[in-house]
């Protein structure tokens, strides 16, 4: 797969700048902590960037900050998110701040995503 090196360069670097969501989430998710699924953070998904993707059950999750309720933005994640779930995958949107206020509302929530996924 030929993958423009410049935006693996800028997906790794936005590995070494998490957010602090990111931090939390990645966590959780690293060296299949959760239900035993291997996740990649800030993964090249051609022409984007994921937060994180699970290659086994096709998923998706990104942490939105703020700026992504802003209008410009709602269209290009919808974008986004079609582009991606036209490739097959399931994409999950989590708030930040739930992330970090609210993380066992999240992890269940991303408890019965995987679940579903993992049956299929």
């Amino acid at each position: 797969m030929n993958i423009d090196p410049q935006l693996l360069a800028f997906a790794k670097s936005m590995r070494h700048n998490a957010t602090d969501a990111e931090a939390l989430m990645w966590q959780v998710l690293r060296a299949k902590r959760f239900m035993g699924l291997k996740f990649r953070r800030q993964h090249v998904i051609k022409p984007y960037i994921v937060d994180f993707y699970c290659h086994e059950i096709g998923l998706v999750i990104e942490l939105d900050g703020s700026q992504h309720g802003m209008d410009d933005v709602i269209e290009y994640d919808a974008e986004r998110t079609k582009f991606l779930e036209a490739l097959g995958l399931t994409v999950v949107r989590y708030w930040n701040n739930d992330v970090l206020g609210r993380t066992d509302m999240v992890l269940e929530d991303l408890w019965e995503v995987c679940g579903g996924l993992k049956v299929n």
